[in-house]
């Protein structure tokens, strides 16, 4: 007899289907013992087994996540009044920091935002805001994303909820009133750790004090002690705080005071105390940050040692320095250590002389440019450079804390630290203008790509110079450009993220009488490399 009709959607699928096949016994085993025919029939039918299930749960999920869809999908259009904001969990942080995050984003609507397990729920009616389920979806998508820049919560989930209030538990002709609620766990609020750190040629021991949210409104409070191999000495608190309900713009108030070594390379030590105050707007990644301060500092130099230069001499004694200052950076790099994509560009431009000793104008650029060789290699480009112009009726001058420094393994490889430029004796007095060059050639070691070492090659050119501004700037150029130090080498490089260790062998090839190269093995670490 013919088989009876069955619809479409019945399951026509054996519950054995695809079960593997035991191999042909040829007799009992051995001592009652299952051979290995056996054995690895058990393993195919366990695999069998777990395949199955595996399946059936995979179907599952994906069934729910497309009836899931279909919901959000049917309901985007759907009309939906939104009684109240409820914010719970956010018990250390301010009522008003929370609504001016809120208000924006429901086109200032009147409803409370509003903290803890008392909710302050907005009455449906006049004050209520009303509109479709992808408005609420977008609204509640951009809060959580506010509420996550804070750095003050460690979890923020969202979720519709009916309203409190027990005159807005009904259903109205323009939809269902509902209530948005961000349930919030906050952040420990104090912070204290030691560490000790090494980076660009230098050791230190800190200990570093936080208090995240001190005010309620995400307001970060930080203080850190340092004692090092250079910079003796080193104090520096800050405070920062949102100034836009986005946490696009932030403002930072810095006092801070060091005491450093120079004596390496400038018979002398540097004492320093200033305050710093300056707003950033922007992300690094995402179309650049922009960062406008002003900071005033008293410098000071003394410490001379019984060899230090006439330079030296003249410049001891304390100066202050009161500028204007902008900074820009734009970061698209895939890695900030062997980066096969992207690249970086960094300016800043420095307005000095608002009262104080030092008159100048100062201007840096710097970039890099990254891409890949294959697929275990790439290769980098980079530059840097600086203009120091001084101001004045009379002759202008520049102090030695302003002027710029080059040389080393975190800058031209291949020259001592602070090594190049002009000279007094014993003693690197800085520059006025200077640029720096290299290419790098980055490769994982063969048959170990997964560790943290790479191996490196690279060739470096720069130059620091004095600026006689009675000539043409033009002129200086020409022949700061035309007469670079050079030098070339190879090494490995060990990945500590994000701090960078590097080991070279390189010699001067190229060299200014009064450079100071480094021939032969030369270590380095920081976290910005030529």
């Amino acid at each position: 007899m013919a088989d009876s009709i069955r619809g479409p959607l019945h399951n026509t699928s054996s519950p054995r289907e695809h079960e593997p096949k035991p191999h042909p016994q040829n007799g009992k085993p051995e001592n009652g013992k299952p051979g290995q025919k056996e054995k690895e029939d058990v393993d195919k039918l366990l695999k069998w087994q777990q395949d199955r299930i595996e399946r059936k749960l995979r179907g599952e999920y994906e069934s729910a996540v497309l009836h899931l869809g279909e919901v959000i999908t049917s309901n985007l259009n759907t009309p939906v009044t939104l009684s109240a904001v409820r914010i719970e969990g956010a018990t250390n942080t301010r009522k008003s920091f929370l609504k001016a995050i809120v208000d924006p984003v429901t086109s200032g609507s009147a409803f409370s935002s509003t903290s803890g397990n008392t909710p302050d729920a907005t009455p449906s009616g006049a004050n209520s805001t009303s509109g479709a389920g992808s408005d609420i979806l977008h609204a509640t998508r951009s809060i959580s994303h506010s509420l996550r820049k804070t750095d003050i919560f460690s979890s923020v989930e969202a979720y519709i909820d009916r309203p409190k209030d027990p005159l807005s538990s009904r259903i109205e002709e323009n939809g269902e009133i509902v209530d948005l609620v961000f349930k919030t766990k906050e952040k420990g609020r104090f912070f204290v750790s030691s560490s000790t750190e090494l980076g660009n040629s230098e050791g230190s021991a800190n200990l570093t004090t936080r208090i995240r949210n001190i005010l309620g409104g995400a307001e970060t409070f930080e203080a850190s002690l340092s004692l090092g191999t250079k910079t003796r000495r080193s104090f520096k608190s800050s405070l920062s705080f949102p100034l836009t309900p986005s946490m696009d713009t932030l403002g930072m108030v810095e006092a801070y005071a060091q005491e450093r070594d120079l004596t390496t390379y400038a018979s002398c030590w540097e004492g320093v105390k200033g305050v710093k105050a300056f707003v950033r707007r922007g992300e690094v990644d995402k179309g650049g940050m922009h960062e406008l301060g002003w900071e005033g500092v008293r410098r000071s130099l003394g410490g001379l040692e019984g060899g230090a230069s006439i330079s030296m001499r003249e410049q001891s004694g304390s100066s202050f320095k009161s500028s204007l200052s902008h900074t820009f950076m734009y970061d698209t790099r895939d890695d900030r250590i062997a980066a096969k994509k992207g690249g970086y560009v960094k300016t800043g431009l420095g307005a000095i002389g608002l009262g104080g000793d030092a008159k100048f104008y100062k201007i840096e650029v710097e970039g890099q440019v990254s891409r890949g060789l294959w697929e275990s290699g790439s290769v980098s480009l980079a530059a840097r450079s600086g203009l120091l112009w001084g101001l004045g009726r009379r002759k202008p001058t520049t102090l030695f804390s302003d002027r710029f420094q080059l040389g080393g393994p975190t800058s031209v490889r291949g020259f001592k630290a602070n090594g190049m430029g002009p000279r007094d004796g014993n003693d690197s007095i800085g520059g006025q203008i200077y640029y720096s060059a290299g290419m790098s050639v980055i490769s994982d070691v063969p048959t170990k790509r997964h560790w943290p070492v790479k191996m490196h090659g690279w060739v470096n050119a720069g130059r620091l110079d004095g600026v006689d501004q009675t000539l043409p700037l033009s002129q200086t150029l020409a022949q700061t450009l035309s007469k670079p130090s050079i030098s070339a080498g190879v090494g490995m490089i060990y990945r500590f993220d994000p701090v960078r260790l590097e080991v070279n062998f390189g010699v001067p090839v190229v060299s200014s009488r009064s450079d100071r190269g480094s021939r032969g093995v030369q270590v380095g670490m920081g976290l910005e490399f030529m």
